[in-house]
């Protein structure tokens, strides 16, 4: 196929599934792309607003980020980079205690070693990945990381109890009462309901959005490094390993198509697309679930629409009112929000369990599990000099050195039992 036929799309109409390679006519394909835009928002623009970074900024960098992956997959894989929460707990934790740049070089960090796994996995497969973390151990870090900011929710939470609980409230209602794509808008809908309630309550800071100009640059940051920092950020790579394996795996499943040729290039891309965003003043990027159910329920795979999507992130990233209304959201709304989602990101750990059929009767398994969410939870530390290891670091690698240790010492156990 030549690079001309790659980012070209056969027009269809009148068809239950769009391939990657078709469009519906353009009008309809806008259309699809705005849902995508939508679908991401509530979740993307999130992270900054937790983290202290420029929303405009992050905005800006997932869509060059999503224009970019879809340029080095060959315009073969639909997929969005919105921002990844597997960051929020170290961008916090390094800004508290180093700087804003530091916590940007860590994002960079992040960015480069996922380019370097990319580049492994395009050379050598996927199947090293599973042996070093097998469901277990992933589902492990990952939930670990959601429950490690509990803390972080309780603390916005008791600023506006009474925003907080609202918010929450519309959250869980909307998920309960709402199917397809008013289902997947739950978040986006209660931030605004929670925003209005927090508006009329007297919450809300316009100061900064009525200064705001409509168009222009973003809030660029440069990013710092430091040894004190990085070892924060190390285990934001696994995760975004296996979010990124995990999606590339649910859209061949839903396509038909194979993706292990391209499985590497994906990780390449976001890891590209992260450094990009450190350097600026962004967030790292993940391949987006919010953006595979939207396809799930449309049946349209596009990736014509995310084209769209992506231009219409960069222009909301170059408009400084939107990055102001978006950074004007108070903290009870933010509470409400992230009781829910920080807890949905611990049992996105243990819903990795559950789809492998984990055995849990294994002691292995078990210790695998238990120690790791004890250390992540409590968020224990071990200082090395000046460089602090944090509950999400010592429990990720507890992880892996737990499950991998016990299967080699029941390994040479049977040896000498035989």
């Amino acid at each position: 196929m030549t690079l001309r036929e790659r980012f070209t799309w056969a027009e269809v109409d009148g068809t239950d599934v769009v391939g990657p390679g078709q469009r519906l006519p353009w009008p309809k394909t806008l259309g699809i792309g705005v849902q995508h835009v939508v679908a991401m928002f509530g979740s993307t623009f999130l992270v900054p607003v937790l983290t202290g970074f420029p929303p405009a900024t992050t905005l800006l960098f997932s869509g060059v980020g999503t224009l970019l992956f879809l340029v080095i997959t060959g315009n073969r894989l639909p997929s969005y980079l919105g921002s990844s929460f597997a960051v929020i707990a170290p961008i916090t934790a390094a800004t508290a205690s180093h700087s804003m740049g530091s916590a940007l070089g860590g994002i960079v960090a992040v960015g480069v070693l996922l380019m370097l796994v990319g580049a492994v996995v395009h050379v050598a497969g996927t199947a090293w990945i599973e042996k070093l973390m097998p469901p277990v151990v992933t589902g492990a870090i990952v939930a670990l990381i959601g429950l490690n900011l509990a803390p972080a929710a309780k603390a916005n939470y008791e600023k506006a109890a009474v925003t907080a609980t609202i918010t929450l409230v519309c959250l869980i209602a909307s998920l309960a009462l709402f199917k397809g794509m008013l289902g997947r808008l739950a978040i986006f809908t209660s931030v605004v309901i929670g925003y209005v309630v927090a508006w009329i309550r007297g919450e809300v800071d316009f100061s900064k959005v009525s200064a705001a100009s409509w168009v222009g640059f973003p809030e660029f940051h440069a990013p710092s490094f430091s040894w004190a920092v990085l070892p924060m950020f190390l285990p934001v790579v696994l995760v975004l390993v296996a979010e990124n394996v995990g999606h590339v795996r649910s859209v061949a499943q839903m396509t038909g198509e194979d993706y292990d040729p391209v499985m590497g290039r994906a990780l390449v891309s976001d890891g590209l697309a992260t450094v990009l965003a450190g350097a600026g003043g962004g967030s790292a990027t993940t391949t987006y679930a919010e953006n595979i159910g939207v396809m799930a329920a449309t049946r349209v795979y596009s990736t014509a629409a995310y084209w769209v999507a992506g231009v219409a992130a960069v222009l909301l990233g170059m408009s400084p009112k939107v990055g102001a209304v978006i950074a004007s959201i108070p903290p009870g709304v933010l509470g409400g929000i992230t009781t829910a989602l920080y807890g949905l990101v611990g049992i996105l750990g243990v819903r990795i369990w559950v789809q492998a059929r984990v055995d849990f009767s294994q002691p292995i398994n078990q210790l695998s599990a238990a120690v790791p969410l004890i250390i992540g939870i409590a968020d224990f530390t071990w200082s090395l000099g000046r460089v602090v290891f944090t509950g999400i670091a010592l429990g990720s690698v507890a992880a892996i050195v737990i499950y991998q240790g016990m299967r080699l010492l029941g390994r040479h156990g049977s040896e000498a039992l035989g």
